[in-house]
């Protein structure tokens, strides 16, 4: 019986040292999304729901930026081969505060920028992105179905190099979307 219990409990030291807890995508959902056509191009017109976790809250006010990646895919389907990738979108935002001025600010693609009173306020540029070109009207085909693949997520990669590592060990850190898949056609304006 000891023995059973010694091998028992190696086994489960094993089990906890092999096992990891896994980031599973998804803590940012997408409960509206499409493509529009315009006069000047295709827009993208989303949103995005998610909270920050309180760690990362703490980041931010310690003076810290943080960065926020939305990309968007179109791709043409093709039946006698892969389908063909067309264009790849980003749009970032950072998000900043400032310690002597108690604001946040947030800037897209680091030109456009803009004071905040509060977080949440600094945030809305991530959830509610404005409509922004994804394509021109020229790149896609008139008549054409493409799929649109569309995610958001904090990307760790422009973070201070410890912090890249804490973001690797820490769950609270893998904020980010799966993709959300849609189709659409092109048509003229």
């Amino acid at each position: 019986m000891r023995r059973f219990c010694s091998l028992f409990l190696l086994t489960v030291l094993c089990c906890l040292l092999v096992w990891q807890p896994v980031a599973h995508a998804g803590n940012i959902d997408i409960p509206y999304a499409r493509i529009e056509s315009g006069d000047d191009g295709y827009r993208l017109a989303a949103s995005f729901s998610f909270e920050l976790s309180h760690e990362l809250e703490n980041i931010i006010t310690s003076g810290i930026p943080l960065y926020f990646v939305t990309e968007v895919e179109i791709t043409r389907p093709r039946w006698y081969w892969f389908d063909e990738k067309t264009i790849t979108s980003l749009q970032s935002v950072r998000i900043s505060y400032n310690v002597l001025t108690r604001q946040y600010r947030a800037s897209i693609n680091g030109s456009f920028a803009q004071n905040y009173k509060d977080l949440d306020e600094a945030l809305s540029l991530v959830r509610r992105p404005s409509r922004w070109i994804v394509a021109d009207k020229s790149v896609l085909s008139y008549g054409a179905s493409y799929n649109i693949g569309l995610r958001v997520k904090l990307d760790t990669d422009q973070l201070p190099k410890p912090l890249q590592f804490n973001a690797l060990n820490n769950s609270d850190w893998r904020l980010s979307s799966d993709w959300k898949r849609m189709t659409f056609k092109a048509d003229e304006k």
